[in-house]
């Protein structure tokens, strides 16, 4: 395979050449739906053609992987966070694990008494903890909830709101076991990928995607890295002209090199310094612009002259998503 081919292969993977039939189909099948910005999670599956309805309570938004929200199925919940469950690993070396442990628990108290709000915490422990403390316990980028999600005992109330739940699963199997089914998953799904960009996806290090793992794929050389993925469907589609991506979206935060999709003079207008993902416009699966929607008017910005088809198909796209029903 050559560059072009696997981005193909990877548009067909990712449901950007099919449709996927529902939403909560479509993040078990793409291990989470990034949800930084909740509209993300919308316009990634109206782009994919699934259905929608429900999607603000059918799917469970959390921290997973890279210490990303995403919205996830509440049924895959135990094995996505399988890989991170340990809370010592936030703000260990500032906080320590007791102290960690205290306030989880000061808070779980509070949020069976009915307290569900992060300012209100913070209102209610203002006199236990120092200012500090207070600041990075209830921080808006996540604070004490990181820890609790991982352990899975809080999450969002719903993909829309600001406020948490406590929540109880199952059983979270170990690292090792969860990895086994995990990381095959991403290969069929995001492949061809090599070992670096699963290691990326579940901010792990490299040593810990064992081999074994992915006996069951195929596997070729390119440039000196080793790509993995299922078998390639005989009637896979041709790369489109153009197709519309999310803010965040799975061909382009899902790897480690970036370059069959991302041009790299183009980079920091689509990756923002603050970290941010804008949605993109691809031109013959290559970014070459970005789509935004203003006052409910589809609006699109390529970085060099297209021709006017290209600019009309891509506005065609945007104006069926403002049309979508909010559900």
């Amino acid at each position: 395979m050559n560059i072009e081919q696997i981005q193909r292969l990877r548009m067909y993977n990712l449901f950007l050449t099919r449709s996927c039939p529902d939403i909560v189909t479509l993040s078990r099948e793409l291990l989470g739906l990034h949800s930084w910005f909740q509209r993300n999670v919308r316009y990634s599956a109206l782009i994919r053609g699934a259905d929608i309805s429900g999607w603000k309570t059918r799917l469970v938004k959390t921290w997973l992987y890279r210490g990303t929200l995403h919205g996830v199925d509440p049924d895959e919940l135990p094995l996505l966070l399988s890989p991170h469950a340990d809370a010592a690993s936030w703000y260990g070396d500032h906080f320590g694990r007791e102290l960690i442990e205290r306030v989880s628990e000061d808070v779980v108290r509070a949020m069976e008494d009915g307290v569900y709000s992060r300012a209100e915490l913070r209102r209610i422990f203002a006199d236990t903890y120092d200012s500090e403390t207070l600041k990075h316990i209830f921080s808006s980028w996540g604070g004490i909830f990181v820890p609790l999600a991982r352990q899975g005992r809080v999450a969002f109330r719903s993909m829309t709101s600001r406020d948490f739940d406590l929540i109880a699963i199952g059983d979270i199997p170990s690292p090792s076991d969860a990895l086994s089914q995990l990381l095959p998953r991403y290969f069929e799904t995001y492949g061809p990928a090599t070992v670096a960009d699963a290691a990326w996806f579940f901010g792990l290090a490299p040593e810990l995607i064992n081999q074994a793992y992915l006996s069951t794929l195929q596997s070729f050389a390119l440039d000196g890295g080793i790509y993995y993925h299922a078998p390639a469907p005989s009637n896979l589609p041709d790369t489109p002209e153009v197709a519309l991506l999310s803010g965040f979206d799975p061909l382009i935060v899902s790897y480690a090199w970036r370059g069959a999709v991302m041009p790299p003079e183009y980079r920091c207008r689509v990756v923002l310094k603050s970290g941010i993902c804008m949605p993109a416009v691809a031109v013959r699966g290559r970014i070459a612009g970005l789509w935004s929607i203003q006052k409910r008017e589809p609006t699109v910005e390529f970085f060099e002259s297209q021709p006017k088809r290209i600019r009309s198909a891509a506005l065609e796209q945007i104006a069926r998503i403002v049309s979508a029903p909010e559900n």
